[in-house]
């Protein structure tokens, strides 16, 4: 009869601890990881705990809101606008991409980039070349453009960006489209210490040999001539006349990113494709019938690729 009534206390007490232990994980206990994914950032001694590349992982994985504000910079008297995308509660300072647009464009261009790249902890800023438009927002004709008036305008804005006190200047990376990537490029090339990357969406390299078929010599150029969808003055074409631009951008030895659509009908394909053979280190990916600009999957595969690349480039 003891036994029974001892094997029964023995019972008891096993079901009353195993309750009170489930009570307790309810209660008490820090959710798995996974569940509690919302509030990782607050969870601040816990991601402390990870391992540092997991701790990569989860800080990559989180979204961030950003807010936008106009900022300008200064370049030979002439105002540069541009709009400049802020993630809140990112860190205190941010790696920076800078996009540049390409010929015609604005600095509208780059909106869908620089929101998923904001929401992924990036600074971003958007601007308008000084007469890079006959809409740009920013000083300057279109007949006074060149490439080399808009690296110019970019250097003014990379000085501009390193002093922002939320930019981590080890960690700028620029990024265009178009005749904004071919200056981002040559850019970059001159500024190989300051810039830790380059993203080059269908880099306009094309625009020397347009020129070039179109203008035998310099005396063949006109004071303004019309050039695609605008009129461009006559420095436009005698800067590019004996420009070796796939040499100029060979002096940029960080790693490169391209990207560039197979039914591109403005700047071919193998435009790309010369470039990757100009870099020491350059990876090209297509985007199998995207044409010059992308949209819809060809602009969110394009947008992996490139948080893929700054991800795994910064410093």
């Amino acid at each position: 009869m003891k036994k029974s009534v001892l094997f029964m206390l023995c019972i008891l007490t096993l079901v009353s601890s195993s309750l009170g232990g489930c009570a307790r994980n309810g209660d008490d206990s820090i959710l798995p990881e996974e569940s509690s994914a919302s509030g990782a950032v607050e969870e601040e001694t816990e991601i402390a705990s990870v391992p540092e590349t997991e701790n990569m992982q989860v800080s990559e994985a989180l979204t961030y809101e950003y807010e936008t504000q106009e900022l300008y910079a200064q370049r030979d008297g002439n105002q540069i606008y541009g709009l400049l995308y802020i993630p809140q509660g990112a860190g205190e300072k941010m790696p920076a991409v800078i996009f540049s647009h390409g010929f015609g464009g604005n600095h509208q261009v780059g909106a869908q980039y620089a929101k998923a790249l904001a929401q992924k902890g990036y600074v971003v800023y958007c601007f308008d070349f000084c007469g890079g438009s006959p809409g740009s927002r920013s000083d300057g004709s279109t007949l006074e453009m060149s490439v080399f008036t808009e690296q110019a305008d970019l250097e003014a804005v990379i000085r501009m960006m390193q002093e922002q006190a939320f930019v981590d200047k080890d960690n700028i990376f620029l990024m265009g489209t178009s005749m904004g990537g071919a200056v981002s490029a040559i850019t970059a090339a001159a500024h190989e210490e300051e810039i830790q990357g380059a993203i080059l969406l269908y880099p306009a390299f094309v625009m020397v040999d347009d020129v070039k078929e179109r203008f035998e010599s310099a005396e063949d150029i006109p004071d303004s001539f019309y050039h695609m969808w605008m009129t461009v003055g006559r420095v436009f074409a005698e800067d590019l006349l004996d420009y070796d631009i796939y040499g100029a951008i060979s002096a940029y030895k960080k790693d490169v990113l391209l990207i560039h659509g197979d039914a591109d009908g403005i700047v071919p394909l193998s435009c790309s494709e010369k470039a990757v053979e100009a870099y020491d280190s350059a990876r090209l990916e297509v985007l199998p019938g995207a044409g010059h600009g992308f949209s819809g999957e060809d602009a969110r595969q394009a947008t992996d690729w490139i948080l893929e690349y700054l991800n795994t480039h910064r410093k």
